[in-house]
């Protein structure tokens, strides 16, 4: 019975030590592990950082933190990946719609982000985004 019990102890110990803790995915850790520093904001291919502009208060940094919570500029909210892993939800209690993006690029020192957004002033002619950015 001893021995039973040792066998029964030591594969358990085995099947513990053995799981890979770290079930992040890649692109997760890519994600998370930095802090972003914006390098353009363009909306329609112009530079909609400025005063006034439509991107102004997402210029900054970016912290996706591993809780889903994050800042994004000047936002505070969530953020969760799809299914995929190839597209960013930004939720934020400041933004009228959350904003749902495309990764076009994601590696240790850069991230480039596209989406479309409705333009409030002429609704046939939503602003297409591109934001880049640095990891710090």
């Amino acid at each position: 019975m001893k021995n039973l019990a040792l066998l029964v102890f030591i594969s358990a110990c085995l099947l513990v030590f053995s799981c890979n803790k770290d079930d992040r995915s890649e692109r997760f850790k890519l994600l998370t592990e930095p802090t972003w520093a914006t390098d353009s904001l363009l909306a329609n291919g112009a530079d909609g950082s400025g005063s006034g502009g439509v991107l102004e208060k997402f210029k900054g940094d970016a912290k996706f933190r591993e809780d889903g919570t994050g800042n994004f500029g000047n936002y505070k909210g969530t953020w969760r990946f799809n299914v995929e892993e190839t597209q960013i939800t930004i939720i934020a209690d400041s933004l009228v719609l959350p904003i749902v993006t495309n990764i076009k690029e994601l590696t240790k020192t850069s991230l480039k982000i596209t989406t479309i957004v409705p333009n409030p002033l002429d609704q046939s002619n939503p602003f297409n985004i591109r934001m880049t950015f640095k990891a710090k």
